[in-house]
């Protein structure tokens, strides 16, 4: 099954790629041969792991500035790959964001909207876009990235758990739309040690780790690679719809 997993030549876009998840992800998928675009809103931090990846690797990779959220925003990116590279193999939804509020009353118009058109919009457009694009062209895949706010929903999160069940939902309807020759599944992952970690009273976050989550800890950013190199191959060539959970075991469905 090693040669499953090759990507050798093959193009990889990953949104909200430049840090995180999507930094893992990036440098997994180049190390195993494929030449890779990042996107995010700050272009510096896109540049900076492009560059990361040619003098590691040896493969091509572009940074380009996206803003997800915005429709014209996602065209111009899908129109920049075709450009530069001819085609997409793998296109990866990871941008996100979830911002705090006080309450859910005083959640605003400009905030729901700003945490849907990041969250589910802007996903609908690329993979809409690409998707349609790789059918065309004879196959490809596309991986979401999800959470498990999407299942086991908070008060602190209530609109972005709701864009990323529509995430899932999503999913299974482009699956179904772009079958047999380009697969899409969603990872699904749970409380990992990104970025957005420092922000966390990690303390507080032991304690609910050691109660609550079955491997008694938070997941590290590598831990994603698994998933996204099964996905990206032809390793889940037999595998579209899916919904692959990664979080240590801390959302689960009753017996």
């Amino acid at each position: 099954m090693t040669d499953a997993f090759d990507l050798t030549d093959k193009v990889v876009v990953v949104t909200g790629g430049s840090r995180g998840l999507g930094r893992s992800m990036v440098l997994a998928f180049a190390r195993r041969g494929a030449d890779v675009v990042i996107t995010s809103r700050k272009l510096p931090a896109c540049e900076m792991l492009a560059e990361e990846v040619r003098e590691s690797t040896g493969r091509k990779a572009l940074g380009v500035a996206c803003h997800v959220g915005h429709w014209n925003q996602c065209d111009e990116l899908f129109d920049t790959v075709y450009e530069q590279f001819g085609r997409c193999d793998v296109l990866v939804n990871n941008a996100g964001m979830s911002p705090l509020y006080d309450s859910l009353g005083e959640i605003s118009e400009s905030l729901f909207q700003k945490v849907i058109d990041v969250n589910l919009k802007g996903p609908f457009r690329l993979a809409a876009r690409f998707g349609e694009r790789m059918v065309a062209d004879g196959g490809g895949s596309i991986i979401n990235v999800s959470s498990i706010a999407a299942v086991r929903p908070t008060p602190v999160e209530a609109v972005y758990g709701a864009a990323k069940a529509g995430i899932n939902n999503m999913t299974v309807s482009f699956a179904r739309a772009f079958g047999p020759s380009v697969r899409v599944n969603t990872i699904m992952p749970g409380p990992f040690m990104t970025d957005i970690s420092k922000a966390w009273d990690l303390d507080a976050f032991a304690q609910t780790a050691e109660r609550e989550i079955p491997l008694k800890r938070g997941g590290e950013p590598d831990e994603i690679v698994g998933a996204a190199l099964y996905f990206a191959s032809a390793a889940s060539s037999y595998t579209t719809g899916a919904v692959l959970k990664i979080d240590g075991g801390t959302a689960y469905s009753p017996a």
